[in-house]
């Protein structure tokens, strides 16, 4: 499985990202290219920090535990699979000023590559850095495959 903290896969994902293009469909869903470079840097801002999460009950805890290691595994995540609500972004927004704050978002990210202690993620707990740096390659390949890139 990649990782975000690997300067090839980083490379790969940039690449990757000035590809898309602002009027390129999704194969699946409703977000537009614009949309999706906006939801793609939430992921990367709760593990920096910068976003934080309403932390769910009990019930939803254990049962996101279930999933946990769906998000950082080799197996691709189904289409069109429900969002947390604070990554649903439903608004228009600037396509270059959004692929512009992703690939910083992304930048930040992977000069954490050394970091060995990482917050907590309110719904699924304690990753270790190489957890978190899977899981962030995860999402954003999803994400790009979403729009053919």
């Amino acid at each position: 499985m990649k990782s975000l903290f690997s300067e090839d896969t980083v490379s790969e994902i940039r690449a990757r990202i000035e590809l898309l293009q602002e009027n390129q469909n999704p194969k699946w869903g409703k977000m537009n290219a614009s949309q999706m470079l906006a939801h793609c840097k939430f992921p990367l801002q709760v593990a920096l920090g910068e976003l934080a999460l309403e932390k769910p009950n009990v019930f939803k805890r254990l049962l996101f535990s279930m999933f946990k290691s769906s998000l950082y595994d080799d197996k691709a995540w189904k289409q069109s699979l429900p969002t947390t609500k604070e990554f649903v972004v439903s608004n228009d927004k600037n396509f270059r000023n959004e692929k512009t704050d992703l690939l910083e978002e992304i930048e930040k990210f992977h000069t954490k590559k050394d970091q060995t202690e990482w917050p907590p993620h309110p719904m699924f707990g304690y990753f270790t850095q190489d957890q978190w740096g899977k899981m962030q390659y995860k999402h954003l390949d999803h994400h790009l495959n979403q729009f053919g890139v």
